[in-house]
């Protein structure tokens, strides 16, 4: 196994990156925030089948990929694309591993500020990260609890996150980041706060690939 070390924040944004500019009605940060604190504290354990589509600043579509999610608050996840190419990015708590097949390649991050902020790894830690370090904002759509959450810092994979809850779970995400790409993922097959097998959210990097290490 070669291992090989990389300065700088590699954007892993394959993972989510992007999606949808969703107007919200504008409410007190404080009383949005706590509203999410409310959906998101309760969940222990999440797991769903994925969609994810990725549509430029035209909405011209760029790709669409299907995959498999694991969740353990606080710090777990696994996320398995499937389709069409397959991508296993799995966090520790402390490291964030993710493997590419196709290149033959692990790169491993330290689950920090930066990487936290990435929206899959959000949902993961813990509810005080969102008042602390976001603006959150809530709406009513066509029934659902919507609520979109703007970065405060500069460091972040993204400009904007809408969480779209039907009663108390979350089924989809949208996303949007500087460039004006767009992702949308929606879930399905939902399975919330069960037993996950903690083995799920070890990786063993694979023989003959190389390691690219930025925990540094």
């Amino acid at each position: 196994m070669k291992v090989t070390a990389q300065k700088g924040y590699k954007h892993y944004a394959t993972l989510i990156t992007a999606v949808a500019g969703v107007m919200m009605a504008p409410m007190a940060w404080a009383d949005a925030g706590q509203m999410l604190t409310e959906r998101l504290d309760p969940l222990e354990t999440y797991h769903a089948d994925f969609e994810q589509l990725i549509l430029d600043s035209a909405g011209e579509r760029l790709q669409e990929a299907q995959g498999e999610m694991w969740l353990a608050r606080p710090g777990l996840l696994r996320w398995e694309v499937e389709a069409p190419y397959s991508q296993v990015v799995v966090s520790t708590g402390d490291e964030v591993y993710m493997y590419d097949p196709d290149l033959e390649q692990v790169t491993v991050q330290a689950v920090d500020q930066r990487v936290t902020h990435t929206p899959a790894l959000l949902l993961s830690g813990s509810s005080s990260e969102l008042t602390e370090n976001y603006e959150v904002f809530h709406n009513r759509e066509e029934g659902r609890d919507v609520f979109t959450l703007v970065p405060m810092g500069a460091d972040t994979l993204f400009e904007e996150l809408t969480m779209f809850f039907d009663d108390d779970t979350l089924t989809r995400l949208l996303m949007t980041d500087s460039t004006g790409q767009r992702t949308a993922i929606t879930f399905s097959d939902i399975d919330y706060n069960r037993y996950i097998d903690p083995e799920r959210f070890i990786f063993s990097v694979p023989d003959g690939v190389d390691v690219i290490r930025d925990t540094y």
